[in-house]
């Protein structure tokens, strides 16, 4: 890396390490471009030459605080054979992790992220890439897919290999999971259910499982 781009990745470094550090004491919801400029020690203004949205810096730092559930979920799911457990067992532990830190996985799967959202993973995972070291191949594609709605599809598509779900039910079988867990997550968020992180996962997972179990072959 030549020196230009080595300062660059650290300059872009202390912002995403001052709003994880903001994350982590004050929640996601209090990170603001000011505070993260004063705690890294520069001028609001000198942060927008390195992220073109807010929100892509609030992705970035929230990203920093999902190692533990990329890991997690690595775990499980290789410890499944069949892909389509595998998918629930994916999404069981995206809602149990979902629902314990619920602003930091809105920031990263829900959050309008503006005009250029494509590619945000593969540059997060370019900056700190021990974050995918030892995640099987499968399972790292369904990581770096930005597109929330299309992350379940590698695994998916190893179902329909397998003969246990039907190739054109592939579409149908995200799209509905997603939105189950978005208007639940979007819920649980704005208090509009009484319901410990738990008991959210709990009842996405009820639903979740009933679509998937409607669906196979």
């Amino acid at each position: 890396m030549d020196k230009k781009k080595l300062q660059k990745s650290r300059m872009w470094k202390y912002f995403v390490e001052a709003a994880t550090e903001i994350i982590e004491e004050e929640g996601a919801r209090a990170v603001t471009i000011r505070k993260v400029a004063d705690r890294a020690g520069y001028n609001s203004a000198t942060i927008y030459n390195y992220f073109d949205e807010f929100s892509h810096l609030l992705f970035f730092a929230s990203m920093r605080l999902m190692k533990e559930y990329t890991v997690e979920v690595s775990r499980r799911m290789n410890e499944e054979s069949c892909a389509l457990h595998q998918y629930v067992t994916a999404w069981e532990c995206f809602c149990e992790y979902s629902f314990k830190q619920p602003d930091i996985f809105h920031s990263v799967f829900v959050r309008d992220l503006g005009d250029n959202p494509d590619h945000l993973l593969e540059k997060y995972y370019e900056f700190y890439p021990a974050d995918l070291v030892d995640v099987p191949e499968e399972i790292r594609m369904s990581l770096l897919e930005q597109n929330v709605s299309k992350r379940g599809n590698p695994i998916l598509k190893k179902a329909v290999e397998q003969g246990s779900l039907e190739k054109e039910k592939i579409e149908s079988l995200n799209e509905v999971t997603i939105l189950i867990w978005q208007g639940m997550l979007m819920n649980f968020l704005n208090n509009r259910i009484e319901a410990t992180p738990s008991e959210a996962a709990s009842r996405t997972m009820f639903y979740v499982t009933e679509i998937v179990d409607r669906l196979k072959s």
